[in-house]
């Protein structure tokens, strides 16, 4: 066994009900006074509640999806204008990614504290959008310094979104397994995350009120993303920023759609991976354990039902294509790709 890994430097506060506290601590440890709140119109009263004592000089709403340049330079210019010396970002994977374009251009430290499973609070990878094609990137500016995970401020996060945010975070974990840099430490990280995953999801679902599925699902998305960080993107994820910024889809329905698709091409080219994920879902196959999950949690079907155009399909499908990772299991074409997208379009059970 020979590998290199890199873990990322990053400090994790982790408490249902201390997100204020937890701030108020970082605050005072990293000496600074002068804060910007990132949180998007619909976690505004949740951003007060837990930011409200902070020495907050700049209250920023304005938060899109897939990060667009012009909405990051909005940003930019009010954590300028004001001479923040922190950011604070309050939300899901949306409102993380604005706070890393602001800091990816100004070196300004980021606390995050996410109100969704989507991981991006634990990753050195930004993103933004320009004329429909999402750029992605790697720098180490944009990792938060800190994560505040409080499992209370998820509990009105919707069921629906639940499960899609948290099949998000599972397709960390899978692509984890063959990432171009995947090695044995990212994989048991991603195991241990889809077993979290599993049992914290139908949990939510069961008892949306309940703190022990969401303190699973939170505890599975961190996993998943550290995994992911250090393994890098393998094709799930090049196929969903591809299909985000070309057709404006919703980021983490996008991902529940896509992920059985790739799943069912990679993991009979992956056997130990295979394998692996079998065994976090406590099922015969791979496939089968996800497909189980999804049924259980009546998950996202088709990107169709997300507005997705099928006309776009060979163009999306050349896109992808040139960007397929170093790692992938199994060869792919555009034709390949393009049936793939196809089925996830329509809806078609992979199995």
């Amino acid at each position: 066994m020979r590998f290199d890994h890199d873990s990322l430097p990053q400090r994790v506060r982790f408490a249902s009900g201390g997100a204020a506290e937890s701030l108020a601590a970082e605050i005072e440890q990293l000496g600074v006074s002068r804060v910007m709140v990132i949180a998007g119109e619909r976690e505004k009263n949740l951003a007060r509640h837990v930011a409200g004592d902070l020495p907050v000089v700049v209250w920023h709403h304005e938060v899109v999806m897939h990060v667009p340049v012009d909405v990051a330079e909005r940003a930019r210019d009010a954590a300028a204008e004001a001479d923040v010396d922190l950011l604070v970002c309050v939300g899901g994977g949306s409102t993380t990614g604005l706070a890393k374009a602001v800091a990816l251009t100004s070196g300004l430290p980021i606390v995050a504290v996410p109100t969704t499973y989507a991981g991006s609070e634990a990753t050195n990878v930004w993103g933004l959008t320009e004329a429909s094609r999402k750029a992605t990137g790697v720098d180490a500016r944009v990792l938060p310094r800190t994560v505040v995970y409080d499992a209370e401020l998820t509990l009105g996060l919707p069921v629906d979104m639940s499960v899609a945010s948290g099949l998000n975070a599972l397709a960390h974990c899978v692509d984890s397994m063959w990432g171009p840099r995947a090695d044995p430490i990212d994989r048991a990280f991603a195991g241990e995350g889809i077993r979290a995953l599993r049992i914290g999801l139908p949990l939510v679902v069961e008892e949306p009120q309940g703190l022990e599925g969401r303190e699973h699902a939170l505890y599975g998305a961190y996993l998943s993303a550290v995994a992911f960080a250090s393994a890098g993107s393998g094709l799930h994820h090049k196929i969903c920023h591809t299909l985000g910024g070309m057709f404006d889809l919703p980021h983490a329905q996008t991902h529940a759609v896509v992920l059985p698709h790739v799943l069912a091409l990679n993991a009979p080219h992956a056997p130990e991976a295979e394998d692996r994920i079998a065994a976090a879902f406590d099922a015969d196959s791979a496939l089968a354990g996800l497909q189980r999950l999804r049924a259980e949690l009546e998950a996202p079907r088709a990107l169709k039902d997300y507005g997705m155009d099928e006309a776009g399909i060979p163009e999306a499908a050349e896109a992808v294509l040139a960007a397929v990772p170093a790692g992938q299991p199994v060869p792919v074409t555009a034709e390949s790709i393009a049936r793939l997208l196809h089925d996830a379009w329509a809806g078609v059970d992979p199995r």
